[in-house]
């Protein structure tokens, strides 16, 4: 498998700083566990941070810190009030898998939903992750050949594929690589007509689709 597309190492070290959003760190380390380079680059990175660290002069802390700490905890809009479950059923049961498709560890913690169908040869299921159970994660199960309506976003879209691959007018994409496309990046994935695609994906904001009909798909997956 050779990976061409790669999280940039200012991702990489959000990744490493606990500093990303629940929904692209997932993506981020799906993709660290399917790329060696990747996996020495974070690394490097954390041996980098713990060195920075270690460099520092430690300063006293004020009196009562803690406590100034565990009182703003407490007091955070929503702290012990019950989580709303999701509209729909999901369980810790993988999706039906593809034989010989390894399963990424990363969403082992996940709920998922089973695959629901979304068009001819199209399924999607909802990713629920324990840090936050609202972000907007899913898998992306494309039959060859399929495109997807032609898009943009309001905010980020982050996708790694997992298997598979697809064109989306800019660049290919084929098994492990990584993207990330803003809302100056107007795209249709199109699958490679010799074999299905999988790709685990996680939206910041919402994807803006061309056409009524496609708004409408887009409504329908809660894309």
């Amino acid at each position: 498998m050779t990976i061409r597309h790669h999280p940039g190492d200012e991702v990489l070290l959000e990744l490493a700083a606990g500093r990303l959003a629940a929904g692209p760190a997932l993506l981020v380390s799906t993709h660290v566990e399917m790329c060696p380079r990747c996996q020495e680059r974070l690394r490097t990175l954390e041996m980098l941070g713990g060195a920075f660290m270690e460099g520092l002069e430690p300063e006293p802390l004020r009196p009562q810190a803690l406590a100034c700490v565990l009182a703003a905890i407490d007091a955070l809009p929503g702290r012990g009030a019950p989580v709303d479950s999701p509209s729909f059923t999901a369980s810790r049961t993988r999706p039906a898998w593809p034989a010989g498709v390894p399963w990424p560890r990363a969403l082992d913690a996940c709920r998922l939903a089973p695959w629901k169908w979304i068009g001819p040869g199209m399924y999607w299921s909802r990713v629920v992750l324990p840090a936050d159970p609202s972000a907007n994660v899913f898998l992306l199960r494309i039959g060859p050949g399929k495109r997807l309506p032609m898009h943009t976003h309001s905010g980020f879209e982050w996708t790694q594929v997992l298997h598979g691959a697809f064109h989306d007018g800019r660049e290919g994409f084929g098994p492990g690589d990584f993207d990330g496309a803003g809302s100056d990046v107007h795209h249709q994935p199109v699958v490679q007509a010799d074999g299905e695609c999988i790709c685990l994906a996680a939206v910041e904001g919402r994807v803006v689709f061309d056409g009524a009909v496609a708004r409408l798909f887009g409504a329908l997956v809660g894309m």
